[in-house]
């Protein structure tokens, strides 16, 4: 098949050249030879979706889902745990790293300079041993699977310590808008997307990152340790209670949580989750998510007047009457099917509070009709369009 992917090749080499990832297609081929090629060049307004169907249409530039914006709250009580030792981490390590190459105050300084934060004793302490630099091991594979050991994780050098804060932890608008932050009374560790007191330092080597927390939940301490899991988009779990228990392996003392039976922000009604709106209605929904049904189409009227729900999604066929969604002025993410963003659009009843919004297909679903109606969405917010090329040729008679 060497001819088949050295043309495959050259179409990507093409693409490369224009900085384009990716770009959707469909032909048509005759039994003549006669063919219609129609790309479907991505707009900087539109995520990359599932084959050739748009992913969330980006309403407003730059716009957030609500849980990237939220921040931990303020927690004056917070202390370090009483096992936080630095000297004694950094005997620990002196003794398990006696070749090690500490950083200097002087490069320590300069990285507190680049955060904009203080770091705590603790990792100055750990850094003042290693600063986990290839170099300093020769580039031996071996040397630097030890240090690994030693450390409890593959730390980061200085120069790549960074602060997780929102906006390091991407996530497609489509999911994002699906999440919510929810840190309860009891919590060990805030339950945000990111923090600015989230000193990334580290990894497990599972793609995983290691964080001294200084802005720990109600129950938690300063300077704890946490991971921030590449598989979650929000929040974070607790790890060890200071940087000093991380290295001398002593298990956390995480207190055990109060069970509290609170609705859920995050709601789903579908065939085997909740069996109707009016039981997924409490004052703090912020998200409905109705699934695959098979009973009569469901009406949105119980949700008017919610004061904080803002992500509204729905299986094609669904809904009684789409026209409902007018009465919720708080939404910043819709997804519908195309029928139902049909009747939004024609009677000119579309939220204008929404930031971003996204097509439910089906399979087998026109990408062309897609790209359509994802087009007019997108003037309505007067944002750049997906562009479609038409290419036209004869590949002569089928043999």
């Amino acid at each position: 098949m060497q001819d088949e992917y050295d043309a495959v090749e050259r179409v990507r080499n093409a693409l490369f050249k224009d900085g384009i990832d990716a770009v959707s297609f469909t032909v048509e081929i005759s039994r003549t030879g006669k063919t219609v090629l129609r790309l479907l060049k991505p707009s900087p307004a539109v995520e990359p979706g599932i084959g050739p169907h748009p992913g969330a249409l980006i309403l407003v530039e730059g716009s957030l889902p609500e849980p990237w914006h939220r921040l931990p709250d303020p927690v004056p009580s917070a202390v370090p745990a009483p096992s936080a030792d630095p000297a004694l981490l950094e005997q620990t390590l002196r003794e398990r790293l006696p070749d090690a190459v500490g950083a200097t105050k002087a490069e320590i300084a300069a990285a507190e300079a680049r955060l904009g934060i203080v770091l705590p004793d603790e990792l100055k302490a750990l850094y003042q041993v290693t600063q986990a630099d290839w170099e300093d091991w020769g580039d031996d594979y071996e040397a630097a699977q030890h240090h690994s050991k030693e450390v409890r994780c593959e730390l980061s050098g200085l120069e790549d310590l960074y602060v997780a804060e929102a906006a390091t932890r991407y996530c497609p608008w489509q999911f994002a808008a699906m999440e919510a932050v929810d840190t309860r009374p009891d919590a060990v560790v805030q339950q945000v997307v990111g923090s600015p007191g989230w000193i990334v330092f580290g990894d497990n080597g599972g793609g995983d990152r290691l964080a001294v927390d200084l802005t720990p939940g109600p129950r938690g301490h300063t300077g704890q340790v946490i991971m921030l899991s590449h598989e979650e988009s929000v929040g974070a779990a607790l790890v060890a209670d200071s940087l000093t228990d991380l290295i001398l392996d002593r298990p956390s003392a995480e207190p055990a949580r109060r069970e509290e039976r609170q609705p859920p922000t995050v709601a789903w009604v579908n065939t085997s989750s909740l069996g109707s709106i009016e039981a997924a209605v409490h004052p703090g929904l912020e998200v409905l998510s109705i699934g695959v049904w098979d009973g009569a189409p469901l009406s949105l009227a119980p949700l008017a007047g919610l004061p904080r729900l803002r992500t509204l999604t729905a299986y094609v066929g669904t809904l009684a009457d789409p026209l409902e969604i007018a009465e919720l002025t708080g939404l910043e993410f819709l997804e519908l099917g195309p029928k139902e963003w049909r009747v939004l659009i024609d009677a000119g009843a579309v939220p204008r509070s929404l930031s971003a919004a996204a097509i439910e297909v089906r399979h087998g679903e026109d990408p062309l009709a897609v790209a359509d109606l994802a087009n007019e969405l997108l003037a309505l917010w007067d944002r750049p369009p997906i562009i479609q090329t038409v290419i036209e040729g004869d590949l002569g008679p089928v043999a």
